[in-house]
């Protein structure tokens, strides 16, 4: 799955532009106009990286900033600040209010993207990696191969994908709609219950021996990778499954 970015910039004419240059990079696009929006946004799907003016309209960059510290879905989330402001005392505040880097506008596309790989390649080194593991499951993004205990498990292209954005995000648990959005994308529509086909799918294709569900299913909530000692609440049936919504 492409890296998710958010982009909170009041000047519509920039948003075209960004959006243009990371979508040509290949990473997915959202975009806010405010703070209000771009905190509305966060919490709705987790970006995996917050580019954040400072000057916004209703609540500043800052703000913005300091809230999605603040809160425990966001509080990890790599944030790059870019703004007009460039004297030093600017960026030393824009540092301490939780940012990891700071661009000041006007900028090189070329240099923003290199920035934005290096922040993403300290805070999550899986999106930018080829292979992605999780206790024995292991997913080789160059070879489109996973392999579980040393043998190899045939996915077919939707549960792969599936897969895959459960592994980028190990123990999140994701509700259907978010899963479809992901993996479907926002375009396509697809009843929510054909995600639970799927997990039926994915969850045979990896558990054909006595190897642990790494799949947890959460009632009424929706369903994560994790850990067999972190799922109390997890049940591999399909009833289990049946019982969500």
């Amino acid at each position: 799955m492409k890296p998710l970015i958010l982009v909170v910039e009041d000047e519509t004419a920039l948003v075209t532009l960004l959006r243009y240059n990371l979508e040509r990079e290949g990473f997915r696009v959202m975009a806010a106009q405010d703070g209000d929006e771009a905190l509305i946004s966060a919490s709705e799907e987790r970006p995996d990286l917050v580019l954040l003016d400072w000057m916004l309209p209703i609540t500043s960059g800052l703000e913005v900033c300091r809230r999605l510290r603040r809160q425990p879905d966001t509080r990890d989330v790599p944030i790059l600040m870019l703004t007009a402001r460039g004297e030093e005392a600017d960026k030393v505040r824009g540092l301490d209010s939780g940012a990891d880097d700071y661009i000041t506008k006007p900028f090189s596309p070329a240099e923003l993207i290199a920035r934005i790989r290096a922040v993403l390649r300290r805070a999550q080194p899986q999106l930018t990696s080829e292979t992605l593991q999780f206790e024995d499951l292991a997913m080789d993004l160059a070879a489109h191969r996973v392999r579980r205990q040393g043998r190899d498990v045939h996915l077919g292209p939707t549960e792969f994908r599936l897969l895959r954005h459960l592994l980028q995000h190990p123990g999140r648990v994701f509700t259907r709609e978010q899963l479809l959005d992901a993996v479907w994308g926002h375009d396509v529509y697809v009843e929510p219950r054909t995600v639970d086909v799927h997990i039926r799918r994915l969850r045979k294709a990896l558990n054909t021996g006595d190897e642990a569900d790494l799949i947890r299913t959460v009632r009424a909530a929706g369903y994560a990778l994790d850990h067999p000692a972190n799922q109390p609440d997890s049940v591999g049936s399909e009833s289990a499954e049946a019982e969500q919504g």
